[in-house]
């Protein structure tokens, strides 16, 4: 995971991170074994979000591009670091997942094909309880509308276009405090529909993302906090927004 040479890497992943030392090695590490399954330059830009802890050095050591932010805003940290990256397809992770090894071989040939505008991918937890299987049925349930609203069920979790696709969309809706995955995959869907190329998930590879909102709050949080939870859904309630990702920890 060099940092790209003026010609630019065919692969940027952006990472939006905040104090994450205790996650973020082994999502950089994760890359750096997925890039070996391909010729290509692959460069990883971490956005250090209000940082305090060591998440700065750990993504250095690890040979990614680092800038820092201080939005409180998911989409702005995510377009910031595809502002800074250079590669022609764009991929986008959180700092506490892990992509399979195949994953940037899977992103490849689906987009060399021709087929498709860009997709997610399949989500699994690091660990699964009662608890997490009810609020992911309950989160389910509740996303149905904003689905039908995006243009229906979409994977998302990890992001992946070409630059050019990126850009006519406008990348992340900054005007999202919350739920601009969605909205994202939503106008890249449309964006596909129109030039008669596909919204893709990929099916050979996955990530496994980390539990600690369970960790933090409890495997039945969500179930228990509802009304902050639909409130979350609305994707413009800054005090909600602010009690479950950007004031935590």
């Amino acid at each position: 995971m060099e940092k790209a040479s003026k010609r630019g890497a065919l692969f940027s992943v952006i990472i939006p991170a905040h104090n994450e030392e205790k996650y973020i090695g082994k999502c950089l590490c994760s890359i750096k074994r997925a890039a070996k399954k391909i010729p290509d330059e692959v460069e990883t830009v971490v956005v250090a979000n209000r940082c305090t802890d060591r998440t700065v050095a750990v993504a250095k050591s690890y040979g990614a591009i680092v800038i820092e932010n201080d939005d409180r805003c998911i989409s702005s940290i995510r377009n910031a670091g595809v502002r800074a990256s250079s590669g022609s397809i764009i991929v986008t992770i959180d700092a506490d997942s892990v992509m399979s090894k195949s994953s940037l071989v899977e992103i490849k040939d689906l987009i060399t094909s021709g087929k498709y505008i860009g997709g997610g991918t399949r989500l699994k937890f690091e660990r699964m309880s009662l608890g997490i299987a009810a609020s992911a049925v309950y989160i389910a349930i509740n996303l149905i509308p904003v689905m039908i609203r995006n243009g229906g069920l979409l994977s998302g979790a990890m992001f992946w276009c070409r630059r050019k696709d990126f850009d006519r969309i406008g990348g992340f809706n900054e005007k999202l405090i919350s739920l601009e995955d969605m909205d994202f995959a939503g106008r890249l869907k449309a964006l596909g529909k129109s030039c008669g190329k596909k919204y893709g998930t990929l099916r050979r590879s996955y990530i496994v993302t980390s539990s600690r909102k369970f960790d933090e709050f409890g495997d039945w949080y969500l179930l228990k906090e509802r009304r902050l939870t639909k409130a979350i859904f609305t994707g413009k309630d800054r005090k909600a927004a602010d009690k479950f990702y950007y004031d935590v920890r």
